[in-house]
């Protein structure tokens, strides 16, 4: 093993000792709270990390209030993001101090996450982050801002450009939403941000929107199969029958990248939108990202994305703090991203 130096104490019988959140469901229930583990404590993989930053998304916010079965196996440390220095590695990939930021895989759901001062992952996993990103910043973008850049992707594949016309983002206050707004406005975009949070209205316009659709304008069921076209493409965080009438209002040939279940897993609409207008729905997940898309997007995430928009939109909290920063993103109290860091 290449090994490194790493956070915590040694216990007797060698084994480093760590800070990590642990759910777990014995025979009265569900509980989540701060315990204390050693490296033998972690499951398998190549790599051992000494985490930095985490984050709490969405996903972070059910599992840790036990919201929705987000968590597959129990015990589990959950964060289903993560960013930190190798510690010892059995990779000939991975280097000892290599900085990584770690998502998907199962991350938080089915492998212990980033909620932890260790983490203990297979090799494959890592994807080396920017050299002109910090760790912080790293964790700051996350899966969230990782998902936005993947959506944006999509609609270039899609050939949805500047030129196109403006272009939605819904759910635009949240962690995707933030993101994607301040990454398409970079890019030359019209971008016009859906909130059901007038009050962010000026922070939205900050990040680079120009136009504030109230959330009530696409919200409800029973709309028209199709309405006046009025963007080029949308990033989707919200589903239902937000993403219907968004569909419902996409220019011909246009594109919608849907990542998000916001409002809903269900999805009424027509084929109208695709057979009468050739739009393209076009789903976006983070999980099982081949590796080169996920270095071209790491990449253009250092290239495009401002680091002063992206500290705009970043609060910064501890691991003893996560369990109530869950009950706020759960309850659409968060904006912009919730960096954790795990040795605070």
């Amino acid at each position: 093993d290449r090994t490194g130096s790493g956070p915590g104490r040694r216990a007797s019988g060698g084994s480093l000792m760590f800070r990590a959140l642990m759910v777990d469901r014995p025979d009265d229930g569900f509980t989540c709270g701060i315990v204390e583990l050693s490296d033998d404590d972690l499951p398998e993989g190549d790599v051992l990390v000494d985490v930095e930053y985490s984050t709490v998304n969405f996903k972070d916010g059910l599992a840790v209030t036990d919201s929705s079965p987000i968590v597959r196996n129990f015990p589990m440390v959950p964060g289903i993001d993560l960013a930190g220095t190798v510690a010892v590695s059995n990779s000939p990939e991975v280097a000892v101090g290599d900085r990584v930021v770690v998502n998907g895989w199962g991350l938080g759901e089915e492998a212990w996450g980033g909620f932890s001062q260790r983490a203990r992952v297979d090799a494959g996993w890592t994807v080396p982050i920017p050299a002109g990103i910090t760790s912080l910043e790293a964790m700051a973008i996350g899966t969230a801002g990782y998902t936005a850049m993947l959506c944006v992707l999509a609609l270039e594949d899609h050939d949805v450009t500047p030129e196109s016309g403006p272009v939605l983002v819904t759910g635009a206050a949240g962690g995707v939403g933030s993101v994607a707004v301040a990454l398409l406005a970079a890019r030359g975009y019209e971008v016009h941000a859906s909130t059901g949070r007038p009050a962010e209205a000026g922070y939205l316009k900050s990040l680079g929107a120009s136009v504030i659709v109230e959330r009530g304008e696409l919200s409800e069921g029973g709309g028209r199969a199709l309405a006046r076209a009025r963007w080029a493409g949308a990033v989707d965080a919200v589903g239902s029958h937000t993403l219907a009438n968004v569909l419902a209002q996409i220019q011909p040939e246009g594109c919608v990248a849907a990542c998000g279940l916001a409002q809903g897993m269900d999805l009424v609409t027509t084929v109208a939108p695709f057979i009468l207008r050739g739009v393209t729905l076009r789903g976006i997940h983070s999980v099982h990202v081949p590796r080169p898309r996920r270095l071209e997007a790491w990449r253009r995430l250092d290239e495009d994305l401002d680091r002063d928009l992206l500290a705009s939109m970043t609060r910064v909290v501890g691991l003893d703090e996560v369990p109530a920063v869950s009950g706020e993103i759960l309850g659409g109290g968060i904006r912009g991203r919730v960096v954790v860091d795990v040795n605070a």
